[in-house]
């Protein structure tokens, strides 16, 4: 029986970038999981500031795969992008009657992490199809459609009879 491969994982990060975290989250969140190819894609037609810092993150993290591993970037999938909050540069402005308006520049520090997609023996993938067409399927029972009756008993006795006029 062959074993399966365990992936290789690389990443890349930009540390002290002079963007607020939370908008570069916003952008991170579009590629997480997917190929590189079609990240890339993602991050090119993505008109915020913070997809020209995460195109640039991304591109060293797949140049670090190719130069270590030698893994081909059509393999390569985003495992994970995360957004850390870095220092905050604290500024001041002057205000009405001598008062003073705090300004923070936020700062974070970007990370891509790139996976190799994982590929099992087909030994062990035939084995797998195999066990589950064995297997046998859950029971269950299928779901009951209602009638007009059974929806009008229902409203039946929900609601108190209306009472008939009679005429004398």
């Amino acid at each position: 029986m062959s074993t399966v491969e365990t992936p290789r994982e690389v990443r890349a990060q930009a540390k002290y970038v002079r963007m607020s975290p939370r908008k570069a989250r916003l952008v991170a969140e579009h590629i997480r999981g997917r190929s590189v190819p079609e990240a890339r894609a993602v991050l090119a037609f993505t008109s915020r500031e913070a997809a020209g810092v995460l195109q640039k993150v991304l591109q060293s993290a797949v140049s670090n795969a190719e130069a270590n591993h030698g893994i081909a970037e059509d393999q390569l999938y985003v495992k994970a992008t995360y957004v850390d909050g870095g220092p905050v540069m604290k500024r001041w402005r002057a205000r009405a009657r001598g008062r003073v308006a705090r300004i923070r520049k936020r700062t974070c520090h970007i990370t891509v992490q790139l996976a190799e997609r994982p590929q099992a023996a087909p030994a062990v993938e035939s084995a797998q199809a195999e066990a589950v067409e064995a297997a046998p399927a859950p029971k269950r029972e299928p779901a009951r459609k209602k009638t007009a009756a059974a929806s009008k008993k229902k409203t039946a006795s929900k609601r108190p009879a209306k009472k008939k006029e009679t005429t004398a």
